[in-house]
């Protein structure tokens, strides 16, 4: 995907009504006695909310369904929900278009069943994180709504209008990331106003301070409502060159909207967004919680930077490249988990999430796609860092695209269809068992079910003890008991196997040995025992016939081997 495609996933928050309630965090506190934080030790998990759990069977999940699974969340291992964007809107673009910050879409319930959602999450000991769209607003937000009606409006510089370069030019070549011009004429006022995603999310105006401080208002509202963090959608994008310079073409030819690809260089990833994120990072300090960024970013060095200086932006931002390796090479990943270890802030990592197709796909052969499922995990979560999970990950779910233009319900694809057929594929309903519907609902979903629910559901896999999902539970099980895991440095070895990625972490005297056998074929790797100092290793989890023996592990055709040194 090009850097202009990746951002078109975006979108807003705020409003103003309800006062606190009770369930703030307080001042940041330490999980051990040697300082970490409580997000270094946390699974975080992805919830798409018209997709988890729909508890009234209108079709659509909903926040009552999801606390409805907190139980299964907490024997999963899941210590904090990523809940995607449950506010009013329009739905133009399912929630990322919010039309008030400060309340709960009526399709999702009610402010009382957030408030129970939290209440319940925290008997638990599950923290909850919310996506806030920073961006722009939906074109109903109030703020919106009184900024178009005049040039006097009161909320007219809240957003960005110029006039045009003349009759029906707009006022640059900027093209949004959801095809056709950046900017709408409004007959109203007689001026264009800029949408970097689609006509009806335009952007907010961050270099106006009365629009900071009513974000940063909506930040400290959600926390004393119990909210632990943000996933800060499309970041990179709050800021605009002032001057509205065109931007290069970075080649010829068009995209799959039919726009020209441009160089988004005087619209996104400006300096200033620095200053913002830091703002926002003082507010989130106050109540111990934690920011994830939608980082899009060209290489880690440019990934660095969101965290600022002396760690004083985003606690936790998004490592994309990662997922931008869709193949299992050992090699292209050894690369990358070197190079984010060696920024200057806490690693995360994701390999799924709501706009991109799910890791089962990406990865999978077609023939050993569970197995491959395990390998992936067993990678991203025994790495040094954070994961972030995606609902449905853990029971092995697909990916199924609509096959029509008909069936799209994603704007995206309805769009771009057949070159862009949308994110529908990846926001299937999550599948609980092998009733109608998987057990999603008892009405028809919003989106289909696909057909491996009968096979892939927790239902069954809870039964298996050889799943996809029972290998997560062990997986999570061990990551929160062993401190080597939490902790530890990261140390490959063997770099020059192109077959299997293999890696030690390293905490005081203590090893664990991590082997991923990448092929289809037997393998077998030395460990390099005593070059580490350590003299033997036992099993902690592993795959089929994955052993280890002495300074040698023996692995099957995409085996795991998870191992305990000893001095």
């Amino acid at each position: 995907m090009n850097k202009a495609i990746v951002w078109m996933f975006a979108l807003v928050l705020y409003s103003g009504l309800f006062g606190p309630i009770a369930y703030a965090q307080g001042p940041a506190q330490a999980v051990d006695q040697e300082g970490h934080p409580w997000w270094q030790h946390a699974v975080f998990y992805e919830i798409y909310p018209r997709s988890f759990a729909d508890s009234n069977n209108d079709g659509v999940g909903d926040l009552k369904g999801i606390a409805s699974k907190l139980d299964y969340l907490k024997d999963l291992g899941v210590d904090a929900i990523w809940i995607s964007p449950c506010f009013p809107s329009p739905q133009v673009d399912f929630g990322y278009d919010v039309s008030d910050y400060e309340n709960i879409d009526p399709m999702y319930g009610t402010l009382a069943d957030f408030d129970f959602l939290a209440a319940e999450a925290k008997k638990r000991n599950i923290r909850i994180i919310l996506d806030f769209v920073v961006n722009h607003t939906s074109d109903q937000h109030k703020w919106f709504l009184d900024s178009k009606s005049s040039r006097t409006s009161a909320h007219r510089d809240w957003y960005i209008w110029r006039d045009g370069k003349g009759p029906g030019q707009p006022p640059n070549n900027w093209v949004s990331a959801f095809g056709g011009s950046a900017w709408k004429l409004d007959p109203t006022t007689n001026q264009y106003y800029y949408h970097y995603f689609y006509p009806e999310q335009p952007d907010l105006n961050w270099r106006n301070p009365a629009v900071k401080n009513a974000m940063f208002g909506v930040e400290s509202w959600w926390y004393k409502r119990g909210v632990s963090g943000f996933r800060l959608d499309a970041v990179g994008t709050l800021f605009e060159d002032p001057n509205l310079r065109d931007n290069p073409i970075r080649k010829p030819g068009i995209n799959a909207f039919g726009d020209p690809f441009e160089d988004n260089k005087n619209n996104t990833e400006l300096p200033e967004v620095h200053d913002i994120l830091r703002g926002l990072r003082k507010v989130a300090d106050q109540y111990d919680a934690v920011l994830i960024g939608e980082t899009w970013t060209a290489d880690v060095a440019e990934l660095n930077q969101y965290y600022g200086q002396g760690n004083n932006e985003l606690q936790l931002p998004m490592d994309f490249l990662f997922t931008m390796i869709n193949k299992l090479s050992p090699a292209e990943f050894r690369k990358q988990i070197a190079a984010v270890n060696g920024a200057s802030g806490w690693p995360t990592y994701v390999i799924s999430n709501h706009d991109i197709a799910r890791s089962y796909d990406r990865y999978g052969d077609g023939e050993h796609n569970d197995q491959i499922a395990k390998l992936m995990a067993a990678l991203y979560l025994t790495l040094r860092g954070t994961p972030i999970m995606y609902y449905g990950e853990e029971i092995a779910m697909k990916t199924t695209p609509p096959t029509s233009q008909e069936e799209v319900k994603d704007p995206i694809g309805r769009k771009g269809w057949p070159k862009e057929k949308g994110r529908d594929g990846e926001r299937t309903p999550m599948q609980w068992d092998d009733r109608a519907n998987a057990g999603f609902s008892t009405a028809k979903p919003w989106l289909p079910v696909p057909p491996t629910y009968k096979t892939h559901n927790v239902a069954e896999e809870s039964k298996d003890p050889n799943s996809v999902l029972e290998f997560y539970k062990k997986l999570l099980k061990l990551r929160h008991e062993n401190t080597v895991l939490l902790e530890g440095s990261y140390q490959a070895v063997n770099e020059s196997d192109n077959n299997v990625l293999s890696y030690l972490r390293i905490y005081k005297d203590r090893g664990v040995v991590v082997a991923l056998n990448m092929t289809n074929t037997p393998r077998k790797i030395r460990i390099g025992l005593r070059r580490n100092n350590f003299t033997s290793v036992k099993s902690l989890l592993a795959t089929g016939q994955s052993t280890g023996n002495g300074d040698e592990v023996s692995l099957e055709p995409y085996g795991v081997f998870i191992g305990e040194l000893s001095k």
